[in-house]
C-alpha cells in the first residue's frame, strides 16, 4: 500500500475516532455497559465463526513455522472463546469512573474546586499474536469513554477481526458510533510508523502489547505519550523459611502455567540456607514439567539436566518452557539480584517470616510485589478490573495492570459567584 494510501487510510480513522470520542465523554454508563454485554454475547453466539476465524491463522502461523511459545499465544479454543467473553462481560460491572469527583475542596475567596475524572480521548493499541487484546482493549476503551483504535499483528488478523465485528455488533445494539472501536484494515506495517508518528493530532496516547522489538520500537518512534513494558523478566524468591509444598506449587506455576505470558517467571531464587532442602525438588518438578533450567554452579550439582546459566540469562524474558535459578544468600541478594537484572514487572516471594516478606514487599521496585503467590497472578482480570490492555512498568499515570481507571484523566472545575483575582 502506498504511503499516500497509508495515510489517507489512518487520517480517517483519526478523524472519526475524535468524532466519536466526544460522543463517549458523554454517554451514560447504561448506554456503554449495554454495548458491552451485547458484545459479549455476540462473541458467546459467534464462537465457532470466531474459531474457525482463529484455524485460518493458526494455519498461515505454522507454514512460516512460527514458535511453539507464539503459536500458544495465537492460539484458541472453546474454553478461551468463553474466556474472552466473561471478561467483556465483567467490564460492565466495574464501576464507570468518568465524572467522578476524586477531590473536593473550598477556598477563602469563595471558590469551589474540584477534580473529576475524564477520559483520555483516543487510544492507539498496537499488538501482536494475542487474539484477545482486541476485545479486552476495545472493552476497557469503552467503559472509560475513550475511541480506541487497533492495530493487531498480521498473524492475528482473521482472529482480530472476528472479535471486533463483535465489538460493533455491541456498538450498534447500543446506538453507540461504530468508530467508537475501529481495527485498522491493513497489515501494512507502514500503518503502525503512521501511527507513532503521523497521527499527533488524533491519537492522545499510545499502548503497545507485543515483543521487547515492538515495544521498542513505539517507544522510540512515538509523538504521543505511551503506557506499556518493554518486558517482563519476573522473578520468583524461595526463602529459607518457605514452606516447601507451598514453594514448589508457586515455582511450578508461575514458570509452567503459561510460558508465554508477560507474567510468567524467567528466574528462580533459591536461599542458600534451604539449599540442602529446597533447591533439588524445585529443579527437579521445572525439568519433569518440560522446562530447561539453567544454573549456577549450585544448582547444577543438584541435576546433571541443568545446563549452565551465562550472565545473559539472568536478563532474558524467554516467554518459553526455559528457566534461570540462581542461589542467593538470603533476602537482601536477592533484592539485588532483581533491581540489577529485572525489568520492574512482577516479582514473588515464598516465605513464611513475615518480616522477610515485608522487606522484600518494601524494597523491590516492581509493578507487582507477591507474598507466597505466583507471579501468574499479575493480570487485570485476576485483580478484579475485568481485563487489562497490558501491565505498565512506567511510574508515571499508569502502574501494573492497565484496567478502566489507568484509561482516565482528570480535570479541575471551579465554581466561582463573580470572583476576580487582585
Amino acid at each position: 500500500m502506498s504511503t499516500e494510501r497509508i495515510s489517507e487510510l489512518l487520517q480517517g480513522l483519526g478523524k472519526a475516532a475524535t468524532a466519536a470520542a466526544g460522543t463517549l465523554a458523554l454517554a451514560p454508563s447504561a448506554q456503554k455497559n449495554a454495548a458491552l454485554a451485547a458484545a459479549a454475547a455476540a462473541i458467546r453466539a459467534r464462537r465457532d465463526d470466531i474459531l474457525a476465524a482463529n484455524e485460518r491463522d493458526l494455519a498461515a502461523a505454522r507454514a512460516v513455522h512460527m514458535s511453539g511459545a507464539r503459536l500458544e499465544r495465537l492460539r484458541l479454543d472453546a474454553e478461551r472463546v468463553a474466556a474472552i467473553a466473561t471478561s467483556v462481560a465483567d467490564v460492565v460491572a466495574l464501576p464507570d469512573p468518568i465524572g467522578t469527583i476524586t477531590a473536593e475542596w473550598h477556598r477563602p475567596n469563595g471558590l469551589t474546586i474540584q477534580r473529576v475524572v475524564v477520559p483520555i480521548g483516543v487510544i492507539g493499541i498496537i499488538y501482536e499474536s494475542r487474539p484477545n487484546v482486541t476485545s479486552d482493549a476495545g472493552a476497557l476503551c469503552l467503559k472509560a469513554g475513550n475511541a480506541a483504535i487497533l492495530r493487531g499483528g498480521s498473524e492475528s488478523r482473521h482472529s482480530s477481526s472476528a472479535l471486533h465485528a463483535c465489538l460493533l455488533a455491541g456498538l450498534e445494539a447500543a446506538g453507540l458510533p461504530p468508530a467508537a472501536i475501529q481495527l485498522v484494515p491493513t497489515t501494512d506495517r507502514a500503518a503502525v510508523g503512521y501511527m507513532l508518528s503521523g497521527m499527533t493530532e488524533y491519537l492522545d496516547c499510545l499502548v503497545p502489547r507485543g515483543g521487547k522489538s515492538l515495544v521498542a520500537r513505539v517507544r522510540q518512534e512515538a509523538r504521543v505519550p505511551v503506557i506499556g513494558h518493554l518486558e517482563g523478566n519476573c522473578h520468583v524468591y524461595v526463602d529459607r523459611d518457605a514452606e516447601l509444598s507451598m514453594a514448589r506449587a508457586i515455582a511450578l506455576n508461575a514458570k509452567m502455567r503459561r510460558t508465554g505470558i508477560c507474567g510468567a517467571a524467567e528466574t528462580l531464587l533459591v536461599d542458600r540456607a534451604c539449599v540442602a532442602t529446597h533447591l533439588a525438588p524445585l529443579v527437579r518438578d521445572l525439568l519433569e514439567a518440560g522446562c530447561e533450567v539453567r544454573g549456577d554452579e549450585t544448582v547444577r550439582a543438584v541435576d546433571p539436566r541443568v545446563r549452565p546459566a551465562s550472565e545473559d540469562d539472568w536478563y532474558t524474558e524467554y516467554l518459553d518452557a526455559i528457566i534461570a535459578a540462581r542461589v542467593v544468600d538470603g533476602v537482601d541478594e536477592a533484592i539485588a539480584h532483581i533491581a540489577r537484572y529485572g525489568s520492574a514487572h512482577t516479582e514473588s516471594i515464598v516465605t513464611a517470616n513475615q518480616a522477610t516478606a515485608e522487606r522484600f514487599l518494601r524494597r523491590v521496585d516492581s509493578a507487582v510485589v507477591l507474598h507466597n503467590a505466583s507471579t501468574q497472578f499479575a493480570d487485570g482480570g485476576e485483580f478484579g478490573m475485568g481485563a487489562e490492555i497490558g501491565i505498565s512498568t512506567d511510574r508515571f499515570h499508569a502502574r501494573g495492570p492497565v484496567g478502566v481507571e489507568q484509561l482516565t484523566s482528570y480535570k479541575y472545575v471551579v465554581r466561582g459567584a463573580g470572583q476576580v483575582r487582585p
